[in-house]
């Protein structure tokens, strides 16, 4: 399955931000499954890898709508019209540096297929936050994903999430 796109416009971009690798392996299924251009983003002081340590700072940036600073080489969605992005699901909600990175761009007219990666927990209001940090473009229903889907289910999915999008 390829992207749609015009002979002079650019693939699909993807864009994802990962801490286990979970949503890594999902942005990376759906490049092999799209052949858009992949790039991960990264904050620029790492999150501790203690997950009660992480767990609270994570809680205190999305209660205090916290961005974090994100290292140079963040990819640009300009010249894209449609664009992938990743997320785990952090306590319900966007990971701050996802946050961080949709909320440096204008979005105006862009497409935006939101997914995430989960291991069950709170719900995730994916596509409610991505709309919200970016206003003027349209957004597709979100996909979340469980970690522990195996990659023929993972690539099914993937494929009845890009089509339900026009992708």
């Amino acid at each position: 399955m390829t992207a749609r796109h015009g002979p002079t416009e650019p693939g699909l971009l993807i864009v994802s931000y990962s801490y286990t690798g979970h949503t890594r392996r999902v942005a990376r299924a759906l490049q092999q499954l799209t052949g858009g251009e992949w790039r991960e983003i990264y904050p620029w002081q790492p999150y501790p890898m203690a997950f009660p340590a992480l767990l609270r700072q994570v809680k205190a940036e999305i209660h205090a709508g916290r961005r974090p600073s994100l290292l140079p080489g963040a990819p640009s969605p300009q010249g894209y019209t449609a664009v992938c992005v990743g997320s785990p699901n952090w306590c319900g909600a966007i990971a701050p540096p996802m946050a961080s990175w949709l909320s440096q761009h204008d979005w105006a007219g862009k497409k935006i297929l939101p997914f995430y990666s989960h291991c069950g927990g709170v719900p995730c209001s994916m596509r409610q936050e991505v709309q919200r940090l970016c206003p003027g473009a349209q957004v597709t229903e979100a996909l979340g994903v469980l970690d522990t889907a195996g990659p023929d289910a993972l690539a099914a999915k993937l494929a009845v999430w890009l089509a339900a999008a026009g992708e």
